[in-house]
């Protein structure tokens, strides 16, 4: 596959800045591999899909407030620093991303807050954008997160077009997540309400969850037009024993499982073995899926509609058949879907 089959004409007022107002009420494009139908529905109609013993596999990890402003010393320079991860906990040590990069050098000083009640000293340049952070706080590690964190923005996607707000605290986050360490929002988990979650678990479908840590390589650029040649960003991931038992006896039952989200897509792909079935496995992945591809373990997915030449787009065209969901998503600009990370969803049976 080529980068420039994954063109397609987005019109910029498709790609949607805010969610809708209920979680559940965004619209749900279904899109069926078998008869190549393609049926616009509401995502809470979802429910309508799955049966009891069916099970849906859910990314739990939490994003943290990313986006920080600050000064350098002297010169005053505005500064942004989109915190990666966290290097050293004891030393206060991140990884983290600068912007613009030409006026930061090793041992300059960033000063953050209204009343620069936050210090940092750049200790490492890794790459052209790339720093290491130390931060200069005096105090237990938990006051200093809390501290830091205050100071940061929600980092809601560049393409909005927007600065983040303080509701996007509450709307850029799953109301599952409980394991801190992304900067990428799983999307497709957003729609899912308490509501919603809860007539799930009446219908008998069972909800597992699995742990990875969205960086910013699912929005980094492609540069190149043969894609063997890209190479994606490790992320973090985690699938326990008890999961891996749990999806294992599902598949083994003829149940189905459900992905939510191409975060989750990608972590089965990373560790399915013989069988559909999966094995535990905590580390990381770089693994880059595009078609064709042949999935083991999960036989539909839920995930937002993609912008183009994104990775995950070419995930999605990797499951559900480049043609259909090329197809697909010409359906869903004529008929005005939303597109990006608050924008409506696709489920691929």
């Amino acid at each position: 596959m080529k980068l420039s089959q994954f063109k397609f004409k987005l019109p910029e007022e498709l790609i949607a800045k805010y969610p809708v107002e209920q979680r559940d009420e965004a619209r749900l494009l279904v899109v069926d591999r078998r008869t190549g139908e393609i049926t616009p529905r509401i995502f809470r109609e979802v429910l309508d899909y799955f049966d009891d013993g069916d099970m849906m596999v859910f990314n739990d990890t939490q994003v943290f407030p990313a986006r920080l402003y600050g000064n350098k010393e002297r010169t005053g320079a505005r500064i942004e620093v989109f915190l990666l991860r966290e290097l050293n906990a004891e030393n206060k040590l991140w990884d983290v991303l600068v912007e613009p990069a030409r006026k930061i050098r090793i041992g300059n000083k960033l000063y953050f807050g209204d009343d620069d009640s936050m210090v940092a000293e750049v200790i490492d340049n890794t790459t052209s954008r790339g720093r290491t952070l130390r931060f200069l706080y005096d105090g237990p590690h938990d006051e200093f997160k809390a501290a830091l964190y205050a100071l940061g923005q929600t980092p809601i996607p560049l393409y909005m077009g927007r600065e983040a707000e303080p509701e996007d605290a509450e709307r850029y986050q799953t109301i599952y997540a409980r394991r801190e360490g992304a900067v990428v929002a799983p999307a497709a988990g957003l729609h899912f309400s308490r509501e919603l979650m809860t007539r799930l678990r009446i219908k008998g479908v069972e909800e597992a969850f699995i742990t990875v840590h969205s960086g910013l390589g699912n929005f980094r650029e492609i540069d190149v037009e043969d894609l063997t040649k890209h190479r994606m960003d490790s992320e973090q991931m985690e699938v326990t024993d008890e999961l891996t038992d749990r999806i294992n006896a599902t598949k083994d039952a003829g149940h189905r499982v459900c992905a939510v989200g191409t975060s989750v897509l990608r972590a089965l792909a990373t560790v399915e073995s013989m069988n559909g079935h999966i094995k535990s496995y905590s580390g990381w992945t770089n693994k880059f899926i595009f078609p064709p591809y042949d999935f083991q373990t999960p036989d539909a997915l839920i995930t937002n509609l993609h912008l183009p030449y994104s990775t995950m787009l070419m995930m999605v065209a990797a499951f559900g058949g480049y043609d259909l969901v090329m197809k697909a998503y010409d359906t869903a600009v004529k008929e005005k879907f939303r597109f990006g990370a608050y924008g409506d969803a696709m489920l691929i049976l």
